[in-house]
């Protein structure tokens, strides 16, 4: 018998199918959750498409705007999810959202994972310049748009960092590693797609069950207008001040009602005439 040859032996996996079926039924999404990522558009994609994209575009509608498969976005996040629980040190994972949408579920991710997060401009030199007082050598970027943040990843293809990205139809994916194809031009989409990351982070790490529901609510994430925080700010101003205006009323109408009233006059008598007067 000719023995068998160390390549073969090299690519053979010896384990069960059932724990293959169990690993896959652990990672597979709930219900729960596709209906999470379809509320926020998370498939719906823009009117142009990359060439790089096509195969994680469904089809395209009769208006002309493409339908982003929605189980590859969800394999694709497991996927970017054991990619960053494999690095020992939270730290060495930068987050970056130059777009305003992206920048509150940057830093609400960097929070609850522990990775580090530049929200807002990215100042050229970043991981190149090592003169600059912001110079950072991370490990792994997790970018929000590769177009918006293309400084960014071409600044991490020259000092070979792998990229995790959010890529839309129309995504350039040169220099990315990992694209998560979903709708990176909405609050709610951003905001999900993070907040998804971050919980399978947790629960791979062991932090979170997997049977419980995670505590942190979605609505964290999502990216809040200033001119609607201060109009809630006002709202919230004037209805703490009707109620106490509606507190300080009733009490005032209690203490009236249980005050002692002065006792009436008794029937029949007169008051003595005062001197000097009639």
């Amino acid at each position: 018998a000719t023995p068998a040859s160390p390549s073969s032996s090299l690519v053979r996996f010896d384990c069960p199918a059932s724990s293959t079926t169990t690993m896959a039924n652990v990672l597979a999404p709930k219900e729960e959750d596709i209906q999470k990522m379809l509320s926020a558009q998370v498939h719906i994609g823009t009117r142009n498409a990359d060439s790089m994209m096509e195969d994680y575009i469904w089809r395209r509608r009769q208006d002309g705007i493409h339908i982003i498969n929605i189980g590859k976005t969800w394999e694709k996040l497991m996927l970017a999810a054991r990619v960053l629980t494999a690095i020992e040190n939270p730290q060495d994972i930068i987050a970056i959202s130059a777009r305003p949408y992206g920048q509150r579920a940057v830093l609400k991710f960097a929070q609850y994972t522990g990775a580090a997060s530049i929200a807002g401009r990215f100042t050229p030199g970043t991981f190149t310049n090592q003169i600059t007082k912001q110079f950072r050598e991370p490990r792994i970027l997790v970018v929000t748009d590769p177009r918006t943040d293309s400084q960014a990843v071409k600044e991490a293809s020259y000092v070979n960092l792998p990229v995790i990205a959010l890529c839309d139809s129309d995504s350039p994916l040169a220099h990315v590693d990992v694209a998560i194809p979903a709708n990176n031009k909405g609050k709610f989409s951003i905001g999900l797609l993070y907040w998804l990351l971050a919980r399978e982070i947790l629960r791979m790490r062991g932090t979170v069950a997997r049977h419980a529901p995670w505590d942190v609510p979605v609505d964290l994430f999502f990216y809040r207008d200033p001119d609607e925080l201060e109009k809630a700010d006002e709202a919230q101003a004037g209805f703490q001040a009707e109620a106490a205006e509606g507190h300080w009323a009733t009490a005032g109408a209690g203490a009236e009602a249980a005050a002692p009233k002065a006792d009436a006059p008794a029937t029949g008598f007169e008051a003595a005439p005062t001197p000097g007067f009639g």
